[in-house]
């Protein structure tokens, strides 16, 4: 049994710490437009030392300089911004002189929404379908199932529970359930409560009181015909005339299969850019969006009463020293954001000039790699500074990210970029013939005339990509 013994050893070791300070960079480097903004009024608000700098108070700045830490100089992010000449500023005033919102027209004339308008949001499909079930003569118990069930209704209008669930929250049966259902589908929109598309579609037919029953006929037993565009067939099995079941078709295509999207809350989001690029004669310029962001600058206040002999306690003063240095740091954080957005912004529009004078089609393949080693940084962090950044181009914007793309071999050697085959294979189908659409394959043979060297599965996965249907689903006839 081998006897127990305590060691000391001397290791000398290199490790890298993460401070406080280096995990603020890191985090602002990757941050988008407007999470740096927020950021900032966030930091405005709980740091006393640090505050905005008004455009015209003329003061330089000298003050982040002399701030106690860090030690290196560094200059202020500075935003010009011009006022507008005819702004109206006694309109200005009168508004944040009263108690309540002032509305200003500049043609007393001119009809405008009411002032409820203004601020009403839109109905959503669940009270849209609660409004028109109070108005109805559903007894109070229908009405209490009927709750229930609209509840239970999904953004485009379907039922995502069954009956036995629904009866079991209502402590009701579940054809007491069925019962209010057949009530809810016959609201508006129409089909809305349906439990699956052919539901759906049954339910629109059948409000049109058709004389033929030849559309719900398909809807019932031969939708699978209409999925796969076989018209043919349905001639056939129906043993209809060919304008027959042309006007039934034509309806059915008519029917929304998504009843509550027309009630959908989802919410636009538009895009900010963080850079622009400008064509100037033969050469491009770029230009970082500083739309909005704050002058910054540390407290000269708090900085002088550090420097002269004033009296403050110690407590104080260290709380006056850290927080000096935090919006230092702050202040150099965003400043070092900016010059490598910058950076990687040039280099960008450096390596990939050809996209920015001819277009998608032009894009080269390039990795993180590539920009790394131009700008002279690493790839993390060339991978930090793209994320969630969006850059202006004369053909769009785009992510900063999607000039990052792999490459698909060409049979003269030369690599294509990945996101110009997609586009390829998007513009092909756009130009293709309705009635004859291109299968994957012959898409294969098509680039391969155009020294694109690639297999029908990758051309299904751009395609997929792509949210475009198989030839299949895009063959179009006399049909509609």
């Amino acid at each position: 049994m081998a006897a127990l013994e305590l060691r000391q050893q001397l290791r000398l070791t290199q490790q890298l710490i993460m401070t406080p300070q280096l995990q603020q960079a890191i985090k602002l480097l990757q941050l988008s437009r407007l999470e740096l903004l927020e950021t900032i009024h966030e930091e405005l608000e709980i740091n006393p030392m640090l505050e905005e700098m008004q455009e015209e108070s003329g003061e330089s700045d000298k003050g982040i300089e002399e701030a106690p830490e860090p030690a290196e100089e560094f200059k202020e992010i500075q935003v010009l911004e011009s006022l507008r000449q005819d702004f109206d500023w006694e309109s200005y005033l009168d508004e944040y002189n009263t108690s309540t919102p002032v509305l200003f027209e500049t043609d007393p004339n001119r009809e405008s929404p009411s002032y409820d308008h203004r601020l009403t949001l839109p109905d959503t499909l669940q009270e849209h379908l609660v409004w028109q079930m109070r108005l109805s003569d559903m007894s109070e118990s229908d009405k209490e199932i009927g709750m229930f069930i609209i509840g239970n209704l999904n953004g485009d209008g379907y039922l995502d529970a069954s009956l036995e669930e629904i009866a079991s929250m209502a402590e009701v049966s579940a054809k007491e359930v069925e019962q209010v259902l057949v009530r809810v589908q016959l609201f508006d929109p129409v089909g809305v409560g349906a439990r699956n598309l052919q539901e759906c579609l049954l339910i629109q037919a059948k409000s049109l009181d058709l004389k033929d029953d030849l559309v719900v006929s398909i809807i019932e037993h031969h939708l699978h015909y209409l999925e796969n565009k076989n018209f043919q067939g349905l001639v056939r099995v129906l043993k209809r005339t060919v304008d027959e079941v042309k006007l039934a078709v034509g309806l059915i295509l008519n029917f929304n299969p998504r009843p509550g999207s027309a009630f959908s809350e989802e919410s636009v989001n538009y895009i900010s850019p963080d850079i622009y690029v400008f064509r100037v004669d033969n050469d491009f310029v770029i230009l970082l969006n500083e739309d909005g962001m704050p002058k910054l600058r540390v407290s000269s206040y708090y900085k002088d009463a550090l420097s002269q002999d004033a009296v403050i306690p110690t407590d104080a003063r260290d709380f006056i020293h850290n927080k000096l240095r935090s919006a230092a740091w702050l202040i150099k954080s965003i400043h070092q954001r900016q010059r490598t957005l910058y950076k990687v912004g040039q280099s960008i529009v450096k390596l990939q000039r050809d996209f920015f004078e001819k277009g998608v089609a032009f894009l080269k393949p390039m990795v993180l790699r590539d920009v790394a080693e131009d700008v002279g940084m690493h790839e993390s962090t060339i991978s930090r500074v793209t994320s969630n950044k969006y850059i202006d181009t004369p053909h769009g914007i785009f992510e900063l990210k999607y000039f990052f793309n792999s490459s698909i071999n060409s049979f003269l050697g030369e690599a294509v970029a990945s996101e110009s085959v997609k586009e390829r294979i998007r513009q092909l189908i756009k130009g293709e013939d309705s009635s004859k659409p291109y299968a994957d394959q012959e898409i294969v043979d098509i680039l391969e005339g155009e020294n694109i060297r690639i297999a029908r599965r990758t051309v299904a996965k751009y395609r997929e990509m792509l949210s475009i249907l198989p030839s299949s689903k895009r063959k179009k006839s006399a049909w509609g």
